[in-house]
């Protein structure tokens, strides 16, 4: 076999395993832009918080002798709510009327939340806490949560400290990840872009390109030789 007829072997053989992550590369960026992006992330299903309204001036969080990291007044369902951020990464709500610190968001609480600012013409069918050392594939974040879920399939999820709602999940999001999972080859994590199958598919991609480049300036002058003995 001379050196020309091994290449050609190679570039087919690499090929057919190009052929793998090429056509899940096309397929799941083709179906990732099916939808405008605007769609896939929910963006209107929720409208801004009220206006914050309050009879008097706020009393500051009775919290003593510790540090704060920061601290806003945010309008939540319920009234406004000081937001306090500690050192530790916790966060707790306050009652700005009274000072006092509040307990973490119930069921209805959470529910409640997505009530005060949903847009949308679905209805609420279940609430459900997530865990923050396992959270859904879907939210990804160490975050204790609520997970409401709509009757369009559409979750919201309302961090059970703040208050604040913290991810809207459509459908069509949850459809995109998976389809992001499969283009970058981690189709359970969905967030490694370096893992060692993109990196051995593209080495086999840049392969099968290199020798085709090669193959082909000889492939062009062998048509072309054919040709002319034809003639």
């Amino acid at each position: 076999m001379n050196y020309r007829s091994r290449n050609r072997r190679w570039h087919i053989w690499l090929a057919w395993f190009a052929a793998i992550p090429i056509l899940l590369w096309t397929i799941s960026g083709l179906l990732m832009v099916a939808r405008p992006i605007e769609e896939v992330r929910g963006e209107g299903l929720l409208g801004d918080p009220a206006p914050i309204r309050m009879v008097g001036p706020p009393n500051p969080p009775l919290i003593s002798e510790v540090p704060i990291q920061s601290l806003s007044l945010e309008q939540r369902a319920a009234g406004p709510r000081w937001v306090v951020k500690l050192p530790d990464g916790k966060t707790r709500l306050a009652d700005p009327t009274t000072g006092l610190l509040l307990p973490p968001l119930s069921a209805n609480d959470a529910r409640r939340e997505v009530e005060a600012r949903y847009a949308g013409q679905a209805s609420i069918q279940s609430v459900a806490r997530t865990d923050a050392d396992n959270p859904p594939i879907e939210f990804r974040r160490p975050v204790s949560a609520w997970q409401v879920v709509m009757s369009d399939g559409a979750h919201f999820y309302v961090d059970a400290s703040s208050g604040q709602v913290v991810a809207t999940r459509t459908g069509w999001w949850r459809f995109y990840d998976f389809m992001w999972g499969l283009h970058i080859m981690d189709p359970v994590g969905r967030e490694d872009t370096h893992n060692p199958f993109v990196i051995l598919f593209g080495i086999i991609a840049l392969a099968m390109s290199v020798l085709g480049t090669i193959l082909l300036p000889k492939a062009l002058k062998k048509k072309r030789n054919g040709r002319r003995i034809d003639s």
